[in-house]
Parts: structure tokens; sequence; C-alpha cells
């Protein structure tokens, strides 16, 4: 009887439990099923045009399988780039002098805590747009063999050792160790040899020889791959021996995916396949549908960019079968579900971290441990340093003195704050007399002398200049926003922050308007960089616009004034994507006088000298043409 009422019990158990599984409308949707099988069901599903809208950076959603919106594009070189405030460490150049593998492993472990901390709340407040979601392109791993190449501050140096020990440290902090699931996928970049210069990149036909091949420019990207398992490669913008390298048979066929027997993702440098068919660039392909076809017939499985848009086209053109682009879409898809993107929040492992633990003091702190790791004392003649502490007066001399941006290097993320090499010195030196002086810019001779005291405005009538902010893109109805700024206009959104109280974060204007009354007789230069379009007016005219893109330095005007005329000065910007940006200034541009700096410093106790470079100046494919850092070089 005994052992009958027991088997009712079981049986009545597992029919309760039987009962209590999760019904799912399709197999790829269980998330207890092996990933290769979820790939199959999803791919067998999806039509051309479906796939060939999930091969692209801005993966279009497909919503009646319940597949989000989603960009593959974000950053985290030191630090999580591009999406506001974040914990920022030193560039990539400095952390690769601690020679600390362990420590870079630390340090990209917290990187990642914030990756996930961001995508969680990015997720939550449905932002699925670039810069918040799982898939960083770090780090980059080329060779710094030619210390002119602008990019050359992202890498970890010329040694293939040390970079490969730190990329591997920096792939396993991102990548984490969870036995099923990845925590975010990091990037191997930019396969291969690929080392600049940045102004001929789309058109540069690398040659080298099998020797420096092997020893120099591929043995960090073979460690990832192999001791890393770093689940995205990203092939480069040049060509490698006559092809360009997202559809090099040598570097993806042969070596990566037979050789190395990589089965990771690839993904294109940005707009790098449209290389294929631009004449100008490498230009070896006749059209788009078949640059298309090929990069994915030589596996680049992921395009940043939007020509794979035209695979649909190469299909029915017959370059290319569905079932060869199912081969590279397989990879791609197994992201979705490797990083848990389509799963219950409960089973991934980091759902829970709170945005609360971005840009933390622990955090701080360890950034703080890798900055005082990462300097290095190349000479110290007649040991000047360290300075006594008792010393009463020193001149800080340089263009990089009082500058932030050079200290936050490019593919930045935005600190909460920043202590310039001109803070730090008075910190530590708060009786000393302090003289402070530019001196020059970092390339010309020039000295630039802030002007925004001089503006009022007739709204307020007050000083500064007058800001009103809409909630549309064309000014239209009242500002829900005002207020009067007399610091300097430098607006942004980044993170999730309004420009002001009531201001949406997309589908906004920004108006800027006040009068300037000139100091002397001569010439003042407006500045201007934003995020999407604006206009600047001087008294009604238009005089500089940009319709389109951010431009990687600012673009400037220059105004001939007369002592004591009045000039309205109106700056509108629009606002078409996600993100705004609105850097604005206005400044008197004098050549350095040198004698009066002399005769204020004669008395000195030391002289300290900020000089060096600036991510203003160099860095990836940049619109400079001062002399020696052509195109960012």
């Amino acid at each position: 009887m005994k052992k009958i009422f027991l088997s009712i019990v079981i049986i009545a158990g597992l029919m309760l439990i039987a009962g209590c599984e999760t019904k799912y409308e399709y197999p790829f949707q269980n998330p207890n099923l092996p990933v290769d099988e979820r790939v199959d069901n999803l791919i067998s599903l999806l039509t051309l045009e479906e796939k060939a809208g999930l091969m692209v950076n801005s993966s279009q959603p497909v919503e009646r399988l319940g597949i989000p919106a989603y960009d593959w594009w974000n950053e985290a070189l030191h630090g999580i780039g591009r999406a506001g405030l974040a914990t920022v460490y030193p560039q990539a150049i400095g952390m690769a002098a601690t020679w600390n593998e362990p420590g870079h492993l630390d340090a990209f472990t917290i990187i990642s805590d914030e990756a996930r901390a961001k995508y969680n709340e990015a997720v939550r407040n449905d932002n699925r747009g670039r810069y918040y979601g799982l898939s960083f392109w770090t780090p980059n791993i080329n060779i710094f063999r030619d210390p002119r190449w602008g990019r050359g501050q992202e890498t970890y140096g010329e040694d293939p050792f040390l970079t490969a020990r730190l990329g591997i440290a920096a792939v396993k902090g991102l990548q984490g160790d969870d036995p099923d699931y990845f925590k975010t996928y990091a990037c191997a970049k930019h396969f291969a040899v690929h080392s600049g210069p940045e102004w001929n990149r789309h058109s540069y036909d690398a040659s080298v020889s099998a020797r420096d091949l092997w020893e120099t420019y591929l043995p960090a990207f073979k460690a990832l791959v192999d001791e890393g398992n770093v689940r995205q490669v990203m092939c480069a913008y040049n060509a490698y021996e006559g092809e360009p390298c997202c559809g090099s048979s040598r570097l993806m066929l042969e070596i990566l995916r037979e050789e190395w027997a990589y089965d990771g993702m690839v993904v294109s440098d940005c707009w790098g396949i449209n290389d294929f068919f631009i004449p100008d660039n490498h230009g070896t392909h006749p059209n788009p549908e078949s640059a298309a076809a090929d990069a994915v017939i030589h596996t680049t499985d992921l395009e940043c960019g939007s020509v794979y848009e035209n695979l649909v086209l190469a299909v029915e053109q017959g370059l290319i079968t569905e079932e060869q682009i199912d081969y590279s879409l397989r990879r791609v898809l197994r992201g979705w579900f490797e990083l848990g993107m389509l799963d219950p929040v409960d089973r991934v492992p980091w759902s829970n971290l709170p945005h609360s633990i971005v840009d933390s003091p622990k955090h701080k702190e360890n950034a703080l441990k890798v900055a005082r790791e990462s300097m290095t004392l190349l000479k110290n003649s007649n040991n000047t340093l360290p300075l006594s502490k008792n010393i009463k007066r020193v001149a800080v001399i340089g263009p990089n003195a009082a500058d932030s941006t050079m200290l936050w290097g490019n593919y930045n993320g935005t600190p909460s704050s920043t202590v310039t090499i001109l803070d730090g010195i008075r910190n530590k030196l708060p009786d000393a007399e302090i003289i402070y002086d530019r001196g020059c810019d970092l390339v010309d001779p020039w000295v630039r002398t802030s002007l925004y005291d001089n503006f009022t405005n007739s709204q307020e009538n007050s000083e500064g200049l007058y800001v009103e902010f809409y909630n549309n893109n064309s000014f239209e109805g009242e500002p829900v926003a005002t207020e009067v700024n007399s610091e300097g206009i430098l607006y942004n959104n980044s993170g999730g922050t309004a420009l002001a109280q009531g201001v949406n974060m997309e589908n906004t204007s920004t108006r800027i308007n006040g009068i300037f009354t000139a100091p002397y007789t001569g010439e003042v230069v407006m500045s201007a960089r934003t995020s999407d379009k604006y206009t600047l007016y001087v008294d009604g005219k238009e005089v500089m616009t940009q319709s389109g893109r951010e431009a990687s330095i600012p673009s400037e005007y220059t105004l001939k004034v007369t002592e004591g005329n009045k000039y309205d000065i109106k700056l509108e910007h629009a606002q078409t994507g996600r993100r705004v940006n609105i850097d604005f200034s206005i400044f008197r541009k004098e050549s350095a006088q040198f004698d009066g700096l002399v005769e204020r410093i004669k008395d000195v106790d030391a002289i300290i000298y900020v000089g060096g470079l600036s991510p203003r100046l160099e860095g990836e494919e940049m619109p400079v043409s001062a002399e020696g850092f052509k195109g960012g070089d």
C-alpha cells in the first residue's frame, strides 16, 4: 500500500513539474537547449531580408520573432567609451607601460562590470542604440611600429609579446569566466598588417616579408585566438597583397579560419566594405553587391556599415548563395545567445549589476593605481626630481598643462572629474606661488584667450549667452527650458544626461544667442564642433554650417570687429541622432609673446613645461593638415 501511495505521489509530482515548464513558441527561445540548436532553429525562421538585416552593426529588430534592435558597435579601449560617465583609465599605451598583466585583467574586469551595468540600464530604458551593447571592439593589438602613427596611442606598443600578454588580459577581463555566458564580447583588431598611416588606409596595400608577418604582425592575434578565446576579430581597412583585408584569402581563409581554426565572428571596420568598390580606394570590385558577396564568402560575418543590405541582390544575381550567408550568420547569432541577450534576465549572472557602480569610488581608486604604475621617468638630470615641498615659486608652462582632453586620450569615456597637471601641482603645493601661462599652442605659436565675458543678452538683460532648448528639432513652439550661460558652451547628453531639466533625449533643438561687444579692434575667432546639424549666424547672416556627421576637430570662423561695436551672435543646433554634443567657443588668437613671459618667470624656483601630443591632433583619420600630423598621424 505504501509503495502504491508513494508511486502516486511521485507521478503527481512529475505531472506538477511538467505542468510548470515554460512553453516556448519556437525552440530558439528555450534557454535550456544547446546554443547550436537554437541558432539552427532561428536561421530556419528568418527570411533572406531579415538575415541581411542581422549582419550589419545596427541590426534591425525582427518583431514577429521577438528579436529587438541591437547595435554591435561599442568601445572600451581604456574604460567604456562614448557612452557618458565611466571610469576612465590611462590610454592603452600608458597601461602598457605598467607591464602588469594581472593588473590589466583587474582593470578590464572592472570595465566589463561597468559595461554590464550600462547595458542593464539601457535595456530598462529601451535604449538599443550604439555604445550601449555588450560587444566591444577592444583591444587594439596592432604593433606601434612608427611613432608618427596617430593611433599608436591605442596600442600596447611595439613589442609583439607584451601586446599579446596585455591583449589576452583585456579579453579575459571583458569576456569573464562564466561557464554558460560571456560577460561581453571582446575583439582583436585590426587584422592585419595595420600600423598606419591614417591618411591612405583605405587604399594602402601592405606587402611585408614572411618573417615580418609571422614575427611582428600576427603573434598577438594568434595568442588572442588560441589562449584568449576572443569572440570577435575585426578585419582592417588596408589591403594585403592586393586584396582588401576583409576579402583576403590568405589572411581570412588560410590563416584565421584554416590554420588557426577560429570559429568566432569577424566584423569589418566601419564602412570598410565600401572601399572594395570605391575607385579611389581599393576599387577591387565593380559594385556594392559584389563587395558584399565577396566579403561574406571570405567569412566577414558582420559589417559595420550598410553594404550588406545588398546581399539580397547578390543572391538574386548568383554572386552568393543563401547557404553561404547562413554560414556567416550562424556565428553572428551565436553572439545573441552566448551573451544571454534573448534569455530571461534571472539566468544571466550580471543582470543585477546596478548603474551606481559606474565610476564608483572603488573603480576610481583602481584607475588611479593604474595611472601611478603607468608613469615612466625617462631622465632625471642632476636629481631635479622630486621637487621640494617647500618650494615657493613655480612656473607651469605649456599647452597641455591645464588641458583635460590630453589626459583622456581617444576612444574615451567621460570621467566625473579630471585633475589636470596644473591642478595637481596646485594641490601638492598649496602655499607656493604658481605662475601659469599656456605659452603657445600645440603646433603653432598662437595663444587663445576666451572672450565669453563680453556677451550680454536682451532676454534676461544680463551678462552671458541666452540658451533655449526645444523638444523638437525644428525650434517649433515655446522652449521647454532656458538658461543664461556665461561660463562656456559645452552641452552633451552622454550617459543619459539631459541637456537641461525637461529636455528630451532625442529629437531636440538648441538655440544659443547673445550680443557680443568687441573689447578691441581686430579679429575674433568663433569655433564650433557639434553632432548633427548646426548653423552659426552673425547679425542674421549665415557664416558657418554643418549638415552631417560631427567633425573630429572644430570649424572656425574669423570675424573682424571694431572696439565698442556690438554683434548679434546666434548658434542653432538640430538633433537628428541619439547623441547631442554642442561645443562653441569665442576667443582672441594672438601670436605668442615670450618676452613678457620670460620677465614674469625669471625668479622662479622651478619651471615645469607640459607639452606633448593631444587627441585634438592625432587619432583616427582626422581632418588635420598641420605639418607632421597629416590625417591625424
